[in-house]
């Protein structure tokens, strides 16, 4: 798994969920508990992880919805 991105915003991370899962890509969101433990003040974002081999089809996913900006390096 790589990291496709970064973020504290539910609706974002929902929204790439969808998007990675209507491609076909496996895709997992990790820190989810560290973040629930932080009390949600937003101090931890959450990490987008998708298939190795399948990054750069997640990243043409990512901004062919318009979330190129989100992407991480």
């Amino acid at each position: 798994m790589k990291e496709l991105m970064r973020s504290n915003d539910v609706v974002t991370l929902s929204f790439v969920e969808a998007l990675m899962r209507d491609a076909g890509i496996g895709v997992m969101i990790a820190d989810q508990a560290m973040s629930i433990m932080e009390g949600s003040i937003g101090a931890i974002p959450r990490r987008v992880l998708v298939e190795s081999d399948r990054i750069e089809q997640a990243r043409r996913v990512m901004r062919d919805a318009g979330l190129g900006h989100e992407l991480s390096g």
